[in-house]
């Protein structure tokens, strides 16, 4: 293919040697002559393992040239990648400055059409938040053009998971391709662009591709600054963190794996919250500043509130709640997430109905029945008998157990709005229905 490259650092320079590597027909593009001119030369303006001596073939080979003229870049090319910089502005945004200048010239030297035939593919592959391509971008990208995208030009969006330090070997052996697709051509030329390179790949709507970057960068420093705390504390504890780190990472059930990533309800139980306090006090204790596990179960609790704020939305004062355990199939109610929502909704006034099979205050001993007497005192009052019983009464039903009995008797459209807090298995058809809400989807 014929690619151009807007933008030459890092992400750009080595996308721009990497293609013209896999055989397509490259033109990289800067402002900066200083960089044309070195690509010109064979040489690198970034240092990069590995980039030094693929720059100096591909360009050897013509396979890879740099210009600082748009229109020329774009009359040799079909597609063209934008990897210029969104730095962060004084207040902490993301500066888009670049973003908008480069679609703008792009869009400019597409109306004025010398020297090209065929629909053109403008692929950005620039870090940006979830709404800027379609919203700030594909606008301007239009009116510079006087067509449509997806139908007279292409877009696309395509994140990069480039490491520096090992970015040319990232590029060959992709952890996975994301194509945010505005039309499926757009999407076919930049599947196109990675033919033959390893690595799953997902075709996804435009802002869903914009997001996954941020996913994963939000995820890195989350367990780089997770590492950090856990191995302050250890060594204040007199605990080797490597060692433990080295056990925790043996683990592929439940710590890295998909376990606990999914968007659901707050978490509770007997086990996480007890346990992340005892470690922050520890941490505490020993000196040791933690704002990173401080601030889990806090966050936690935000999550739980985000329900509440969704009843008070919806104005309705009669509210059914499906579920009250901390864990399907119990009836184990210590630190349910549940209870602690029948009791903010309780404690607002709420007229509520609650119904959990597992669930019956005559059954509850030791530590539960405690637990229920302390937090939820009313709940003989709150507890119904059946699913029918909390449909009948609510305007607004919560939902927090995937129970079968449950799920079937769950209308669509006409009755009580839904709330769910599990995400649903039919929430995806749910979510075109006016009286649906998912907690976090």
């Amino acid at each position: 293919m014929r690619v151009s490259v807007f933008g030459l650092g890092y992400v750009g320079c080595v996308s721009a040697a990497c293609l013209a590597d896999l055989g397509h027909e490259v033109i990289g593009v800067d402002v900066n002559q200083v960089k044309v001119d070195l690509v010109n030369e064979g040489k690198a303006p970034v240092v990069e393992e590995r980039i030094g001596e693929l720059m100096a073939e591909v360009v050897r080979t013509g396979a890879l040239r740099a210009t600082s003229d748009v229109r020329e870049a774009i009359a040799g090319s079909d597609v063209s990648l934008v990897c210029v910089g969104t730095p962060s502005e004084a207040n902490g945004s993301l500066c888009t400055t670049y973003l908008e200048r480069v679609t703008e010239q792009i869009g400019a030297a597409l109306a004025d059409g010398h020297g090209r035939s065929g629909r053109h593919t403008v692929v950005f592959r620039s870090t940006m938040l979830p709404g800027t391509c379609l919203n700030l971008l594909v606008p301007i990208l239009e009116k510079s053009v006087g067509g449509t995208a997806g139908v007279d030009i292409g877009v696309a969006v395509n994140p990069e998971f480039l490491r520096e330090g090992t970015s040319v070997r990232d590029f060959f052996d992709p952890p996975k391709t994301v194509i945010g697709e505005l039309d499926p051509a757009s999407g076919d030329a930049v599947m196109a662009l990675y033919d033959g390179l390893p690595g799953e790949v997902f075709r996804v709507p435009v802002p869903t591709a914009e997001a996954i970057k941020y996913a994963d960068n939000a995820f890195h420093g989350l367990k780089i600054g997770f590492a950090n705390e856990l191995g302050a504390v250890c060594r204040a504890l007199g605990v080797d963190s490597h060692q433990v780190m080295d056990v925790f990472l043996a683990d592929r059930k439940l710590n890295i794996s998909p376990a606990y990533l999914r968007p659901g309800f707050a978490f509770g139980g007997s086990c996480l919250p007890k346990d992340l306090r005892s470690l922050v006090h520890a941490a505490q204790r020993a000196d040791v500043s933690v704002p990173i596990l401080a601030h889990v179960l806090p966050s936690n609790s935000d999550h739980l509130q985000r329900a509440v704020e969704l009843v008070e939305r919806t104005g309705k004062r009669r509210v059914g709640l499906f579920g009250l355990s901390f864990k399907p199939g119990t009836d184990d109610l210590r630190e349910s997430p549940l209870v602690e929502l029948a009791e903010r909704l309780f404690g607002k006034g709420y007229d509520l109905k609650i119904y959990d099979a597992n669930v019956s205050l005559a059954r509850l001993l030791g530590a539960n029945r405690e637990y229920i007497e302390t937090r939820l005192p009313h709940l003989t009052q709150l507890l119904a008998d059946s699913v029918d019983e909390v449909l009948k009464h609510a305007e607004v039903c919560l939902v927090g157990t995937r129970e079968p009995a449950v799920l079937s008797a769950l209308p669509h459209g006409d009755g009580p709005m839904i709330i769910d807090l599990i995400r649903l298995p039919d929430a995806e058809t749910r979510q075109t229905e006016p009286g649906y809400m998912g907690l976090a989807w």
